[in-house]
């Protein structure tokens, strides 16, 4: 049977380790030069596709490519554009499979989270029903931890070890402080429906005394006068109190304490920060002193303080994506399965698309502490070791992280132009 391409492209907001992922798909690929022929990714994810906008890989080096393990952002760039349902935009789906065939490709890798799954899924129905059949697999991505199946999402441990760093570190700067200054610190942390970057935030401490104090969970409806006696009295214990606030928290009536009044690409709900929402809380009626911080873009591109964990699972699934092609796997995600917790070990699975998209994994309750303002010790071995190892990238003689920049050669384009919606 004669070669065909691969196709891959990165979806969603990107990870300090997606570039792992990308790199274990191409590598592995590359490995099966005999069965695949080159790998194209999307320059800027499926728009890539879309626009036939294509990027040769094969005229990266095997250094090169192998540095993408220890390299933030995208390299290939990403995008937040969502693809409507085949009933409302069939035009879309049939220009993938036309931009597929024009190129030879016969694997689509797409890595991203929920609403990439949902795009691969239907990409796997429309290209068998136009008879050019179409190996889709999905590759897990989101700091966000919220695909259900998989035991964890590559991208979150590394996310969950900053912020629960980044919380020990910002606690000690405040208990410093606390006799003199500040009383009370919130950190504002990413998780639009699920808590567990908050969640990551109570590996910080392991007693009452020690930091987090408070954690908000989206899963938790937020109760203002419960909240308020816990941060008060929290002062009063230690001096001091560091709270985590999950972007996603919500009232009793399920509107976002920070809801900005507009929606993003992916038609979710845009946040307007409820770090300061939360501080300004806290002044107004306890008057102690704050600060407050916003972890944004820092969280999921902190690849200096990546997790070893993650970074292995992210090129595994690369790689199991490419193996699954081969054996002529379809609409299925590589989904890490936990086998124990103490010693930590894990395998790839399978889960099949179809139970993967448009599915969100939430915070189990018995997770979070009855009071709905930390973590349970269930809660932390499932955390733990997530964050474990460290895997730091090379180093210049300047004292920053060596990082690679792709050529990205463009593929010379064969249809007529597409205009996006």
């Amino acid at each position: 049977m004669a070669k065909r391409n691969a196709f891959y492209a990165q979806s969603g907001g990107v990870t300090a380790v997606i570039n792992a992922t990308a790199a274990g798909v191409i590598e592995a690929a590359r490995e099966h030069g005999d069965r695949i022929g080159k790998v194209y990714a999307g320059r800027d994810g499926i728009i890539g596709a879309l626009t036939e906008d294509l990027i040769d890989t094969s005229q990266e080096s095997d250094e090169a490519i192998a540095a993408l393990k220890h390299t933030p952002g995208g390299a290939f760039g990403s995008c937040r554009y969502k693809l409507k349902s085949l009933e409302e935009n069939r035009a879309e789906y049939e220009r993938l499979i036309e931009v597929f065939k024009a190129h030879n490709i016969g694997y689509f890798f797409y890595n991203g989270g929920g609403d990439s799954a949902d795009t691969c899924l239907k990409v796997s129905q429309l290209s068998e029903t136009m008879g050019y059949p179409i190996q889709a697999i999905h590759v897990p991505k989101t700091v966000d931890n919220d695909l259900p199946i998989t035991d964890t999402c590559p991208g979150f441990g590394s996310v969950a070890k900053y912020i629960a760093v980044s919380t020990l570190e910002a606690s000690l700067d405040v208990m410093s402080m606390a006799r003199t200054s500040t009383k009370v610190f919130v950190l504002e942390v990413m998780g639009r429906h699920a808590g567990w970057i908050a969640a990551a935030g109570g590996l910080a401490g392991k007693t009452d005394e020690e930091p987090p104090h408070v954690i908000l969970f989206p899963e938790i409806a937020f109760d203002r006068e419960k909240f308020l006696a816990k941060v008060d009295q929290a002062v009063k214990d230690y001096g001091y109190c560091t709270v985590v606030v999950s972007e996603g928290t919500r009232d009793a009536e399920g509107n976002f304490l920070a809801d900005a009044g507009s929606v993003d690409a992916f038609g979710h709900k845009q946040l307007g920060g409820v770090g300061p929402v939360i501080a300004d809380m806290v002044k107004s009626a306890l008057g102690h002193k704050y600060h407050w911080a916003v972890a944004d873009y820092l969280q999921r591109s902190a690849r200096h303080l990546a997790s070893e964990t993650d970074l292995q699972q992210a090129v595994a699934v690369g790689r199991a994506a490419v193996e699954m092609a081969l054996a002529g796997k379809n609409s299925v995600m590589p989904a890490i399965k936990r086998l124990s917790d103490a010693p930590y070990s894990w395998e790839i699975d399978e889960a099949p698309l179809a139970e993967v998209a448009n599915v969100e994994k939430k915070m189990p309750r018995e997770f979070i502490s009855e009071d709905g303002f930390g973590i349970t010790d269930a809660g932390r071995a499932y955390l733990a070791p997530l964050i474990q190892g460290e895997a730091y990238p090379p180093y210049n003689s300047e004292g920053l992280p060596e990082y690679v920049q792709l050529r990205n050669v463009a593929v010379d384009k064969k249809l007529d132009t597409f205009k996006l919606r």
